[in-house]
């Protein structure tokens, strides 16, 4: 999840870790991914929440607010059977030793990680049949001006009541604007508020189960 300030530049999170490896954010005291399952959570979250890997073709566009540890890029790369394309926008990425700490809580998904570290300080890498595109910088800022259109969303900043300019109506309408016809999106979060900003951006939103303790998560389709 995305470590995303007011006024901020582009740096290192600080970070405590719990027992399993979870990172967790100090500025906003929520971890980057679930204590009861990351690559789970994930799972059901963002790929099922898409409708992946059966959406997957040659040339799909991924775009991710929150790259984090980079557990999503990971999860997807292991699905995807066909060249595609991650675009992930993060604020605040943690340095190659941030993110092996955190990937050793995933031992399946270890030689991908391994691929992803080795390239890592790049703008542009690969990841199995995955071709990364990441953007450092306050999504905010940067989507504006992105020129890409996203056949799937993961919304992945940090909770909406701890980190609401990753939420914003203003931003939500971005990701509407950067959607292909029927793109979908997926997110964790049902907070209201978000649900009616993605429904002003042009997604048809539906709750569904969420994951672990979660009642509820949010999924969404573009006309």
């Amino acid at each position: 999840m995305g470590d995303l300030t007011e006024g901020g530049g582009p740096g290192q999170p600080s970070l405590d870790w719990r027992e399993g490896g979870v990172p967790v954010s100090r500025r906003f005291d929520d971890p980057y991914f679930s204590l009861a399952g990351g690559l789970a959570e994930t799972r059901h979250v963002f790929l099922d929440g898409n409708d992946l890997p059966a959406r997957l073709r040659t040339g799909f566009h991924v775009a991710e607010l929150g790259f984090g540890t980079g557990l999503n890029c990971l999860a997807l790369a292991a699905v995807a059977r066909v060249p595609i394309r991650m675009t992930s926008f993060e604020a605040y990425p943690m340095d190659v030793d941030q993110l092996a700490r955190a990937h050793a809580a995933f031992p399946e998904l270890a030689g991908l990680a391994a691929q992803l570290r080795a390239g890592w300080g790049a703008a542009d890498l690969q990841v199995g049949q995955v071709a990364l595109s990441l953007v450092i910088g306050d999504a905010r800022d940067c989507l504006p001006g992105w020129t890409g259109r996203a056949d799937a969303w993961f919304l992945d900043g940090f909770s909406p009541a701890r980190n609401p300019e990753m939420w914003s109506a203003c931003l939500m309408a971005e990701v509407g604007r950067h959607s292909a016809a029927g793109a979908s999106l997926a997110t964790y979060t049902a907070a209201g508020h978000v649900r009616r900003a993605l429904q002003d951006a042009g997604f048809a939103v539906t709750r569904r189960p969420g994951f672990g303790t979660k009642r509820h998560m949010t999924i969404g389709r573009r006309a």
